[in-house]
């Protein structure tokens, strides 16, 4: 009799704790799921399958972020300007776009500190990319 129970306790535990997850994900946008998740991800075999089903679930949501989100990780995890602004420029409109949109929903875009970086900032948003360097004081002669 108890070989029988065991199995059915395991089982209703698992169906327990799997309700348990679809309830915090479905409660107030996943705000307290968000926490377990986090720490569940540091076990390197988990954080992997995080990291597949969130790929998945982007490609089937927004297939163009998916593709311009694998065209970025070429610029690394925390790129300078240069690799980051290299690997934009290999995005698509399309691609750009839904990207822009995906990193100001994050807030992940730093504010820019001077008139300089505001200015390259927008024309990144509006997809022209950075304006061509200009030198100043170039015919001045030498003393």
């Amino acid at each position: 009799m108890t070989y029988i129970l065991i199995p059915l306790i395991i089982l209703g535990a698992v169906l327990l704790l799997f309700g348990l997850l679809v309830f915090l994900g479905r409660f107030r946008g996943g705000r307290y799921l968000r926490p377990i998740i986090t720490t569940l991800s540091k076990i390197p075999l988990l954080k992997r399958w995080f990291e597949k089903l969130s790929k998945a679930a982007i490609e089937r949501q927004n297939p163009e972020l998916a593709s311009a989100m694998r065209k970025m990780q070429t610029a690394g995890t925390n790129p300078d300007p240069v690799r980051a602004q290299k690997a934009m420029s290999k995005l698509s409109a399309t691609e750009k776009k839904a990207y822009l949109e995906a990193v100001q929903e994050q807030g992940a875009m730093p504010e820019p500190a001077n008139r300089e970086q505001r200015r390259l900032q927008k024309r990144i948003q509006q997809g022209r990319g950075p304006a061509p360097q200009i030198k100043r004081g170039g015919n001045k002669k030498q003393r």
